[in-house]
């Protein structure tokens, strides 16, 4: 990879910008490119910089490089350029291997508000590689050590933008929690939750529907927000939520991973021994 081409990759990457390499692994007979050539692909299919062949070749890399960048996942592809019918269109009488490799910035945890579940919570979102942001007042780097950006402006919106890559909980103990959910909902966000008790959280949330917030919308909310673990502190709750994300994230389950009655048998052995 040219200077120029790591230059502008550290640049994307400083500006949080989703990206792949596309590298030139193998060539089999006639190809334009050569093996080792590469090119930095934006999340719209478009070559920033840099060269992997031309025609349909290009087109084919860019396609797969958008597919990479939204799965998350390198893929090793092969374009075969040996028929214009079932190749990728271009005759060159030859077969090259693609290495794409996506390169996609951390997901942001947006932490709203402050106590003692939001700092385990900022905590654990570290330790699950997430950009944690903190916004609230009181935040001060005392309580949040490992955040990476504090917001203390009361109520800043503006420094708060929200993606399809920002997990939001709202931690306000009822301060303007109406409001952030409504800001929150506005958004692509991938997960909106609310700590709140179950009478508060219905309150909120029959609020934003008078306010005329899409039902649809106001069901995306998970109030209140996390799994059920029988949580009792603060830290557990943080532990629930943190839990619930990582499930939406990763696409799992929630199911127990021995499922089998001995399971089952096994986690009311476990509860009676501690009771």
């Amino acid at each position: 990879m040219s200077v120029e081409l790591y230059s502008k990759a550290a640049e994307l990457a400083a500006q949080q910008k989703p990206f792949a390499i596309a590298t030139v692994v193998r060539v089999q007979g006639s190809s334009s490119a050569r093996r080792g050539s590469k090119a930095l692909i934006d999340a719209q299919g478009k070559i920033v910089m840099g060269w992997v062949g031309g025609g349909c070749a290009e087109s084919a890399v860019r396609s797969e490089a958008r597919k990479c960048i939204q799965q998350g996942k390198p893929e090793l592809i092969t374009l075969d350029m040996q028929d214009e019918l079932l190749g990728v269109g271009m005759p060159c009488g030859g077969l090259m291997d693609v290495y794409i490799e996506p390169v996609v910035p951390k997901p942001e945890l947006l932490i709203v508000g402050h106590g003692r579940i939001a700092e385990t919570l900022a905590t654990l979102g570290t330790l699950m590689n997430f950009f944690v942001t903190v916004s609230d007042p009181a935040a001060d780097r005392e309580s949040f050590p490992q955040a990476d950006r504090l917001i203390c402006e009361d109520f800043d919106l503006t420094e708060t933008p929200i993606g399809p890559r920002t997990y939001v909980v709202i931690a306000t103990l009822h301060k303007s929690d109406h409001i952030w959910l409504q800001r929150a909902l506005e958004s692509d966000a991938a997960y909106v939750a609310l700590i709140a008790s179950s009478h508060r959280a219905k309150l909120v949330l029959d609020y934003l529907l008078l306010e005329g917030v899409p039902a649809e919308k106001v069901e995306k909310v998970w109030a209140p927000a996390g799994l059920d673990l029988g949580a009792a502190t603060p830290e557990e709750i943080a532990l629930s939520i943190i839990s619930q994300i990582m499930l939406f994230r990763r696409r799992g389950t929630a199911r127990l991973l021995e499922q089998t009655s001995v399971a089952t048998d096994k986690v009311i052995r476990q509860c009676e021994v501690e009771e």
